[in-house]
């Protein structure tokens, strides 16, 4: 006999509910329940995303850094795209008495004489014969940005300035040649072609020095010591070496004297042809600044040709005071921090 096959009965379907005042809210509430399974998926996929590029970004901000220090600290990188870099971002390459030394500053000296050494000299200074060379372009660099920075701390302690006027005169100085003034196009080609400075980094560095000099000559006492007893000195002897040598040294200030053979009346020198052509022949220039910030100067006139060449005695006193405090920081490793490691110049790279 064949089996009956019973059929199953379909398991009665509740039929829908009606909405009603008393059930519209069991209603809105089911409905919205079924759409949050499709909306918190999303929400959390969104914060996860969110968390994830934070994460993301400031590993990538990190590795930046790290690659920054890494080439300019260790690696000691010059390339134009980290001098950028250092010029945007306040990075010390040292700290004297508390000064922070802006790593730019040494990149702007170094830059300078890499990039005329290598274009107007043809020397690779990468190579092996030529590794003092390039120490003694670092050392100096580091040495000039160190100097600029403490002198900015003085200058700051003891309200000196400089006026964009003493700037504009000193960079009038500067485009005067022996074949009369270059235009101030001219004179930035060839800042640009010689050290590779832009205009408003030329200015810049002239700032700096210009700083450095007025800083140098407010402190030095000893100068201003010795250059009055050089004028004293001069109103019963003639002779500047025998002015010299009467006037006691004091520490390593020493005044000095000597001649000169005949120069162009416009001469490169700090000022002094410039002075000298303006006197008679055997007449004394009173006591004077050089240009060059190096210290107090009297000359006098021996000769002058038509072509207005000179040729003139000269009485110096240098400036110490700040080299020397200088120095003496740079022994006080509480006081003296360089952030790079450069090599100490030798003595006979120091006298080319």
């Amino acid at each position: 006999m064949k089996k009956l096959r019973l059929k199953r009965k379909a398991a009665p379907q509740e039929p829908p509910s009606r909405i009603t005042n008393e059930t519209v809210a069991e209603h809105r509430e089911r409905i919205l329940a079924g759409g949050r399974r499709f909306k918190y998926p999303v929400q959390y996929a969104r914060h996860r995303l969110v968390i994830n590029a934070i994460i993301i970004s400031v590993v990538a901000l990190l590795a930046v850094v790290v690659l920054a220090w890494w080439q300019l600290y260790p690696q000691q990188n010059t390339s134009t795209f980290f001098y950028r870099i250092t010029r945007v971002l306040p990075l010390p390459v040292a700290t004297v008495d508390g000064q922070s030394v802006p790593y730019s500053s040494y990149l702007s000296a170094f830059r300078s004489q890499e990039h005329y050494l290598q274009t107007k000299e043809g020397v690779d200074l990468y190579s092996k014969e030529n590794k003092q060379q390039l120490d003694f372009i670092k050392r100096k660099a580091l040495d000039d940005a160190v100097a600029d920075s403490y002198a900015a701390k003085l200058a700051k302690e003891r309200n000196i300035t400089v006026t964009s006027e003493r700037v504009d005169a000193a960079i009038a100085h500067q485009r005067a040649s022996r074949d009369g003034v270059t235009s101030q196009e001219t004179y930035d080609a060839i800042v640009m072609d010689h050290f590779s400075w832009t205009p408003a980094e030329a200015r810049e560095v002239t700032e700096r020095k210009l700083l450095l000099q007025e800083v140098a000559y407010a402190i030095d006492k000893t100068a201003m010591t010795q250059r009055d007893q050089v004028l004293a000195k001069l109103k019963t002897e003639a002779d500047f070496d025998k002015v010299a040598t009467s006037i006691a040294p004091i520490g390593e200030a020493r005044v000095q004297a000597g001649l000169t053979p005949l120069v162009p009346g416009n001469n490169q020198d700090g000022g002094l042809a410039a002075a000298a052509v303006k006197l008679d022949v055997n007449q004394v220039s009173d006591v004077f600044r050089s240009t060059t910030g190096d210290g107090y100067y009297v000359v006098k006139l021996l000769e002058k040709t038509s072509d207005n060449r000179v040729r003139y005695a000269y009485l110096k006193v240098p400036l110490t005071t700040f080299g020397e405090q200088l120095k003496a920081l740079k022994k006080d490793d509480k006081r003296y921090t360089e952030y790079i490691s450069v090599a100490a110049v030798k003595a006979e790279l120091q006298t080319q």
